[in-house]
């Protein structure tokens, strides 16, 4: 008579607070490093571990590299620090190839994954042909899809996963259904609220994106450049507006007003203060992104905020 494989072991579930603790406070987001190539990839990766930040958030960009491969290659070039996908897109991969990519990740570098999950936005997922016209019910289908699929190889402790969330609906589906939200292209007041609806318990971890220089004309340039591409999208401008902030506001590259709050500028100390703002509302980790021309100058700017963020 056959003999039929014993059931895999069913993983242990994650740990809320000990996912802070390996997050730690302050992390790094590199939009960068989806164009630089996989030897300048390691190079940061390794630097970034040396100057003492607990974890690398990356991006998965429509013509980049790939979240899951990409997540690998970096998880590979450093030795404890932990690598997060923001965001992998949910229309970049089946529910079910994302599941076991994730496991697989999860399994062979044990503590060290975390999977971000996103619906991008409705611009870029029509332009490859999918429907992007109810977020939040594809989003919960997909998670439904997730937890249904059948992993039979070693899994020692569920994936930790975190949510793109911006307003209160995918917020609460972040809080029921992950172990948090992952914020962009926000403010404080925004890490407020945006605690205020998921409850003390889930993580909260806004992105910061920051230009390390005093001079106000360079710094606003360097932040408009980079606010060009979020201030076409519905979601960040649908978000902005519950903020207070109006129409006129997103118009030529945005109002001193608009920038100064979402991508704040001058020297190490007053980018401190700002990113201790998001920590005195509510956020667990702050994932801070330095807007410079070049990799290696987002790695000097990292290292002269060191001193500041990881106290």
């Amino acid at each position: 008579m056959a003999e039929h494989p014993a059931p895999a072991p069913v993983p242990a579930p994650v740990d809320r607070p000990a996912l802070k603790r390996r997050l730690g406070r302050t992390g790094v987001w590199l939009a960068s490093l989806s164009t630089a190539a996989a030897d300048e990839e390691r190079r940061a990766a390794a630097a970034i571990e040396d100057l003492g930040y607990g974890t690398l958030w990356f991006v998965e960009f429509p013509n980049g590299k790939e979240s899951l491969t990409h997540a690998a290659l970096l998880l590979s070039a450093s030795r404890q620090m932990v690598i997060a996908t923001g965001i992998a897109n949910i229309y970049g991969r089946d529910a079910t190839a994302a599941a076991n990519g994730a496991n697989t990740l999860a399994e062979a570098w044990q503590s060290r994954f975390v999977l971000g999950l996103g619906v991008s936005h409705s611009p870029l997922v029509t332009s490859r042909g999918h429907d992007y016209s109810k977020p939040v019910s594809t989003m919960r289908a997909y998670l439904d899809a997730m937890d249904a699929t059948p992993y039979d190889a070693p899994l020692p402790e569920q994936v930790p996963r975190v949510l793109a969330a911006l307003r209160t609906n995918m917020l609460k589906l972040a809080a029921t259904r992950a172990q948090g939200a992952h914020t962009y292209f926000v403010t404080p007041e925004h890490t407020r609220r945006a605690r205020e609806t998921l409850g003390p318990d889930p993580l909260l971890a806004p992105e910061q994106a920051v230009v390390v220089d005093t001079d106000p004309e360079r710094a606003r340039a360097t932040a408009r450049a980079y606010a060009s591409l979020y201030l076409t999208l519905p979601n960040y401008l649908n978000s902005l507006r519950e903020l207070g902030f109006s129409d006129s506001d997103f118009k030529n590259g945005g109002s001193d007003e608009l920038i100064d709050a979402v991508v704040p500028w001058g020297d190490p100390e007053k980018l401190g203060e700002h990113i201790r703002a998001h920590y005195g509302a509510g956020a667990d980790h702050v994932c801070v992104q330095p807007l410079a021309r070049t990799l290696d100058q987002q790695l000097e700017d990292l290292r002269r905020l060191a001193p500041i963020l990881l106290v």
